[in-house]
């Protein structure tokens, strides 16, 4: 038995541990938050929720920017964002990644 599997087993353990303690209240979801892939393993990709075309509408909305500006934000075209929001196409990558900072921590954590 290697060292690198008792980690993993104990990383895994610990991780189901917090997600318990998230739910149960003892551990707020800020806190909760903070756990890295250093936790998860070199081998686990981070997990991004979807986002709905409505839901990137109005976080372009809330954030009170236009496509074009909402674009060069994320390093996009307008009309990328454009077909975001109607749904024709779906955030990947690192366009995925950035609107999910911005639902969780607002335009001004990649402004």
């Amino acid at each position: 038995m290697t060292n690198s599997k008792q980690v993993s087993r104990l990383t895994e353990a610990l991780l189901e541990t917090a997600a318990d303690m998230n739910r149960s209240g003892i551990l707020s979801s800020k806190a909760h938050e903070k756990i890295t892939l250093r936790h998860l393993g070199r081998n686990e990709e981070p997990l991004h929720e979807e986002i709905s075309p409505e839901g990137i509408r109005k976080l372009r909305e809330d954030a009170h920017l236009s496509q074009a500006v909402f674009a060069r934000y994320l390093n996009l075209t307008p009309g990328y964002v454009s077909q975001l929001e109607r749904g024709t196409k779906r955030p990947t990558g690192s366009a995925l990644a950035l609107l999910n900072i911005i639902r969780r921590k607002g335009i001004e954590a990649i402004s």
